[in-house]
């Protein structure tokens, strides 16, 4: 499992989890798609914001390895703001391949993106 160095671990001061620690003996936790509600809590937005923020830092629009990222906050974004980057995907795998869709990122988290302009 490739640990992405210099990533946030998690988002400062709370316990949104951003990275694991080591990877699961069992195998990795399948990424699903979860439907954000509108009425999600405004900590989790910001958790949002902040790991897409550190995602767009770290990688860009470049496909990156999934690695040590939380498969419970990548699952958030996936199939959305953060799809396959290659076919066939593997969906349990700290291999697999993942892209920013730049795009839907931007509409969803203009806020990760504004000190690009600033």
């Amino acid at each position: 499992m490739l640990k992405h160095r210099g990533f946030p671990g998690r988002l400062p001061g709370t316990d949104f989890q951003f990275t694991i620690r080591r990877p699961n003996k069992k195998g990795a936790t399948a990424l699903t798609a979860r439907e954000r509600f509108a009425d999600r809590r405004p900590a989790d937005r910001k958790a949002d914001v902040a790991f897409m923020m550190s995602l767009w830092f770290q990688f860009g629009d470049q496909p990156f390895e999934r690695g040590n990222l939380d498969a419970g906050r990548l699952s958030w974004m996936f199939g959305r703001e953060v799809i396959p980057a290659q076919d066939p995907f593997d969906l349990e795998s700290y291999e697999a391949l993942l892209q920013i869709d730049e795009r839907r990122a931007r509409a969803a988290f203009p806020e990760a993106f504004e000190e690009e302009s600033a």
